[in-house]
């Protein structure tokens, strides 16, 4: 369904809601702390397995909230939900996100992100970004602090860098969860009583058989970043060997199909 642009007394917050850990434990604060309305937003990309995992996730964490905190009916907005093969790529959102994947690969999210931006007149949807998240390190340098409609403060891509890469692929989003890593978000979650809730988050891009499964990038992180305990005892076995035997040559082969494609669009260019 196509997003529609807010109007000027809206106070509501859009939101990149994936039914994973970061998106929910924000939509939590949202709901239940800063108690305004929300509009979700999902983009839906046909490639990946986890698609439907994910929608039911969402589905059933909505259900929950509506049932235990009936406030939740007023502010949670239907989720709005976009296909990613219908997103045609503007030049400068492709070649921003060129530039910036030579210093550090991110992935094609962060292209159709921005475009769906565009494309319904949203600024400043939200997204989990959050410390030991790649895009956190990129934004990092060129972000800066201010205040949301909503009454809260955030962090955005200072507008003083417009025309850079980073503000061409971040100048639309807020990064409210800037300064927090996943396990600060498990602590936080656990004090304020959300730990039942979060459990019902789901990450992984590949499942098998049901289960996480340990070898994914979001399955990495969430090992990575403290929160193996998501990822089963076997999975991350598997995850173990992968992390030390494959993962290492992964890089520098992407590194080297991303020079060829550019190659070749350089070459159809000329």
């Amino acid at each position: 369904m196509p997003a529609t642009p807010a109007s000027a007394s809206d106070t509501h917050v859009d939101l990149l809601w994936t039914g994973g850990w970061d998106s929910t434990f924000r939509l939590l604060q949202l709901l239940l702390l800063q108690r305004v309305p929300v509009v979700p937003h999902y983009l839906q990309d046909p490639t990946r397995p986890s698609t439907p995992v994910e929608l039911q996730a969402m589905a059933r964490i909505a259900a929950h909230l509506c049932a235990r905190f009936p406030h939740v009916r007023e502010l949670l907005r239907p989720l709005r939900i976009a296909h990613v093969d219908t997103l045609a790529i503007d030049p400068d959102i492709a070649d921003a996100l060129r530039d910036i994947r030579r210093r550090s690969y991110i992935g094609d999210q962060y292209a159709w992100l921005p475009m769906y931006c565009r494309r319904n007149g949203i600024h400043g949807i939200e997204l989990g970004v959050h410390i030991d998240d790649k895009v956190q390190a990129l934004v990092r340098p060129v972000a800066a602090e201010y205040a949301h409609p909503a009454g809260y403060r955030s962090v955005r891509v200072d507008p003083r860098w417009a025309g850079s890469s980073e503000h061409r692929l971040f100048g639309d989003f807020g990064f409210p969860l800037f300064g927090i890593d996943k396990v600060g978000i498990d602590r936080a979650a656990d004090a304020a009583g959300w730990s039942e809730i979060m459990e019902m988050t789901w990450f992984c891009h590949t499942p098998v058989r049901g289960k996480p499964c340990g070898i994914c990038a979001p399955c990495l992180y969430t090992i990575e970043e403290g929160l193996a305990r998501r990822v089963p005892a076997s999975r991350r076995v598997v995850s173990f060997f992968y992390r030390r035997l494959v993962l290492p040559f992964k890089a520098p082969l992407r590194r080297m199909r991303m020079s060829l494609r550019e190659r070749r669009a350089d070459r159809r260019a000329a």
